[in-house]
């Protein structure tokens, strides 16, 4: 048996970047506040916990007065900065560069849009943080569409309007294939409106459209997968089912407990990897215990 560890997968920048500042900041000072979890990653969460990082919510907010309060990669909308600025509350703000640019291309757009009775569409999970803060860039008016079926129901009732000028964005962290998909039906009803005011923004964060494809190919080099992530990562939802795509004996775990010797054989190649929420030594955990379990070497 032989056990790769994907050299693709780990951390993305914008996670690993809020991570290490929070742990510099620790060193330093016994408590520090998150604004929602840090990474959608129980086992990280719970090491930072040991380091006094406290996940808190916006209902939480006013009883940091005077406390330092750190903006996780998601990003937060503008109400954020104005409530902590209320609550004499100091920020700490890691927001992604990427998303931080896109934040500022949805306010400008809608800005432009909003005079001409134009419609911002993000194409993103609804509720996810990132796209909370997208939408806020908007004043809240950005329509979400979360699918193809979602797409299709929201042009049939009218919520979006074909006949209006459009600008379609994409959460960052979203399927390539999927928004070209979605980009192509926008751009077929608004033909059939005979209206060409439309523009689509590929918004997908580069680390992460490249991800899908050489995760592709790693899944198929491999005879099993084992995937790791938290059961809260959106991301790591699509890049599974990716996997599962292109390889059946694709198994997703949070942590090595979750795992049995009953999955590998004795010639399997095993491919380990993850989401961009999960970190490099959580992998590494994992293939040490896929080896331990089969007396084998690890090949990565």
């Amino acid at each position: 048996m032989r056990i790769l560890i994907d050299s693709g997968s780990g951390c993305c920048n914008g996670v690993g970047r809020a991570i290490s500042t929070a742990e510099r900041y620790l060193a330093d000072h016994d408590e520090l506040f998150s604004l929602g979890a840090i990474v959608h990653n129980d086992a990280e969460i719970q090491r930072l916990a040991l380091l006094g990082l406290r996940t808190v919510g916006y209902d939480g907010l006013e009883s940091l007065r005077g406390s330092t309060v750190l903006i996780r990669a998601h990003g937060e909308p503008p109400s954020t900065y104005e409530t902590a600025r209320q609550f004499g509350i100091s920020l700490i703000d890691c927001t992604c560069p990427v998303v931080l640019a896109l934040q500022r291309k949805i306010a400008a757009k809608y800005s432009e849009l909003s005079s001409r009775g134009g419609q911002v569409l993000i194409f993103g999970k609804r509720g996810h943080a990132e796209v909370n803060g997208l939408v806020g860039q908007t004043d809240g008016h950005a329509i979400v569409v979360e699918s193809m079926a979602d797409l299709e129901e929201k042009l049939a009732s009218g919520t979006i309007d074909p006949s209006r000028p459009l600008a379609l964005f994409s959460q960052t962290t979203k399927d390539p294939e999927e928004f070209a998909a979605i980009a192509g039906c926008l751009q077929k009803a608004v033909g059939a409106a005979d209206n060409a005011d439309i523009e689509v923004f590929d918004t997908i964060c580069r680390h992460v459209s490249s991800r899908h494809r050489t995760l592709k190919e790693f899944a198929a080099a491999c005879s099993v997968i084992v995937f790791v992530c938290g059961r809260e990562s959106s991301n790591g939802k699509v890049l599974f089912e990716l996997c599962r795509s292109v390889n059946p004996r694709s198994w997703k775990v949070e942590s090595a407990d979750e795992l049995s010797a009953g999955i590998f054989r004795e010639d399997d190649i095993v491919g380990i990897c993850g989401a961009t929420s999960t970190t490099r030594w959580q992998l590494e955990k994992v293939a040490d215990a896929i080896s331990g379990m089969a007396g084998a070497g690890n090949g990565a």
